[in-house]
Parts: C-alpha cells; structure tokens; sequence
C-alpha cells in the first residue's frame, strides 16, 4: 500500500477531465463527530450532514467516471458506540433508502450490500434487501455499502465457507478466498480514501485493500466535496502502481503493451 498524504492546493479545477480514473474507489467516512463538535453542535447533526455530503459524492464519482464505489456506513464495532448514536445511525439510513432510492435507481446506481443484516431491526434490513433487489439491474455507478461489516469478519465467514464446501486445504488458493468475500465478482479497490486525518483502515476491505492505493486527508467527511474528492483522483492519477515489480519491469510492460496495441489497429 501505498499512503498519500501531500494534498493539491488548486485555486480552480476547471472541466473534471481524469487522465487515469481509479475504477474502484473505497471510502472511509470519518469525522462527522468531530465536525460537529467544531461548530457546537450535536454529534447527530454531523452524521446528518455527513449523509448529505454522501449525496454528492456519489453523484460525483459516477461523473468522473468512477465505476465501482465502496463506503464504510456502519462496522461492527460501531456497536459499542452509545445506544442512542446507535440507533440515529439505523434510522438516517432507513431515512437515505427511503428518501435517495429512487433517485439513485433513476441515475443508474446499483446498490449492494457488503455485510451482515443478522442483528439489525427487522424493518431496516428489508429495506436495505429491497433497495439492492430494486437496482440490481443498474450499471452506470456500483455503490457498495459495508453496513455491519468488518474485514476480519468477513475473512472469517469466507473461511467457514470454504471448509463447509467441503475444499481440500492444498485446493485453497488466493483466488479461491477471493470467491468467498463479498465483492467476489468486482475488482479490488485502486485507492482507498479516508478523511478526517487518520491513517489506518480500521478493518475495512483488509483482504481487499492489500494493493490499494491510499489517501488521507485532514478535511472531516462533511466538509470533503466534489472539489475535494476530485483532488484525490487527481493525486490517485499520479501514482505509479508496482505491484512488486520495479520502475524497469512497469517501463517494459507498457513499452510491449504499446507495440501489441500498434499492431492490432
């Protein structure tokens, strides 16, 4: 992994135009709290805010070509998290499907589910099924949302899995984990982007994120906008991604993409 700290100062992003779009683009939503507390105001009002600016985000992402999105709404330990923030977390989501579905569906966004619905009120976890059943067949804009989830967990589930299916021990490979996890038909994600300040994943796509390029900014999630998440493509665009392999190997691969390219127009 690699992790991107310096930030663009741009005074205008004039016309969103990407060299190189992240595919996939992972989000840890971090800091309504604490935005909330800047300005004196309930912790509630941050997450509400926080819903908000995922508005239009989304939107965003599906503008600038961003194919697949991945959010961290709820992880298992938010549980431990006062009753009451609890429950004002599950109610602003049954409040987003309710009130965002149809929007979403109209702008082509699949929405999917990444996690566990045993242990959510019963009402909220139709609705979160209903609203993937709704847009299952929507491709403009993938957005995942890893509501009671956890990457250990999901590592566990995908090995108990395994074991269920009866798979050999010297049959296991990468790949056959990688048919286990949630987001076993999507690419993993190219950069993870966490605001707020903070540097860890916090058991978020751990499988996942192994390669993942990422980004973290001081800006706490309300506050991180279009103009913002669009630096951090940009950021993205000028990585170099290795994989293991050095600057020479990358130089050659691309050198013989280019003359296999040439040849097959």
């Amino acid at each position: 992994m690699t992790i991107i700290t310096r930030e663009s100062r741009r005074k205008s992003l004039g016309k969103p135009r990407l060299e190189k779009a992240p595919e996939h683009v992972a989000i840890i939503m971090d800091g309504n709290g604490r935005w909330a507390r800047q300005r004196g105001l309930p912790r509630s009002a941050g997450h509400r805010q926080g819903t908000e600016n995922l508005r239009r985000i989304v939107r965003a992402a599906a503008e600038f070509g961003v194919r697949i999105m991945t959010i961290y709404a709820f992880s298992t330990e938010n549980w431990s998290r006062p009753r009451r923030e609890v429950m004002l977390l599950m109610r602003i989501l049954e409040t987003v499907i309710d009130r965002e579905l149809q929007e979403l569906d109209e702008e082509g966004v699949q929405i999917r589910h990444i996690g566990e619905l045993d242990g959510i009120e019963s009402r909220l976890a139709r609705k979160v099924a209903e609203a993937c059943e709704y847009t299952r067949d929507n491709q403009r804009l993938i957005l995942n949302v890893a509501f009671n989830y956890g990457g250990r967990d999901e590592i566990v589930n995908a090995v108990q899995n395994i074991v269920r299916a009866g798979i050999a021990p010297e049959d296991i490979t990468e790949a056959t984990i990688n048919s286990y996890m949630y987001t076993s038909d999507l690419p993993d994600p190219d950069l993870i982007i966490r605001t707020s300040g903070e540097s860890r994943l916090s058991n978020f796509l751990i499988w996942q994120g192994a390669y993942s390029e990422i980004y973290t900014t001081e800006t706490y999630w309300p506050d991180f906008g279009r103009g913002a998440f669009y630096e951090a493509l940009v950021e993205y665009g000028n990585r170099r991604r290795r994989f293991g392999k050095t600057d020479d190997q990358i130089d050659a691969d691309a050198s013989n993409y280019a003359r296999v390219r040439e040849r097959t127009i």
